[in-house]
């Protein structure tokens, strides 16, 4: 993703938290669509990073930011650098980002979404390996893409039913699927 020094550390790992989607107002307001579920990102003055397609990350001060009302994970915010309508629209695409390191802790059993690529994915009672995580799908109901070791890719809706255990730290994902929804050897 890059690699940046910030004159207090050497930053490789960024956390992508939400990614800026529109101008609003003539005073360099922006839209941002929002990764996280931390909806403070977005709302607590401080340091943040934007980083254009291709870009390396730069530095910028959070001003203000608050939640459109009425708009899932859509927040206005307002960063120091960008003072006209102008400079918002140009800004449009760029990711909104902290440094890896900066993450919340979280509670016993809570995990990030993200983390659950590179995990294997074990059916229940079986302990027949089906494959590892690809990648998380998002949209109205969360996938697993999961890979198996010959080539087939398939879809596991991240659902507690079929889901009923995840352990990142072992990186394992234990699933209880129901006939036909993956193939069987």
């Amino acid at each position: 993703m890059g690699t940046v020094a910030t004159g207090r550390a050497i930053v490789t790992d960024w956390l992508v938290l939400g990614k800026i989607v529109g101008a609003r107002g003539l005073q360099g307001e922006v839209r941002v669509q929002s990764f996280s579920d931390f909806p403070e990102r977005f709302e607590a003055p401080g340091e943040r990073w934007l980083r254009s397609p291709n870009g390396l990350p730069y530095a910028v001060q959070l001003v203000r930011g608050a939640a459109v009302p009425g708009k899932t994970a859509l927040f206005w915010v307002r960063f120091a650098h960008l003072t006209s309508r102008e400079g918002a629209e140009a800004a449009v695409g760029q990711e909104v980002l902290v440094p890896a390191t900066q993450r919340p802790v979280l509670r016993k059993g809570e995990f990030y979404v993200p983390d659950l690529v590179g995990c294997t994915v074990v059916e229940q009672g079986t302990g027949r390996t089906l494959g590892t995580v690809q990648a998380v799908v998002g949209g109205g109901q969360a996938l697993l893409e999961v890979e198996d070791g010959a080539g087939y890719r398939g879809w596991i809706p991240f659902v507690e039913a079929l889901v009923p255990l995840v352990d990142v730290e072992q990186r394992r994902v234990e699933v209880n699927l129901p006939p036909g929804l993956w193939p069987t050897p």
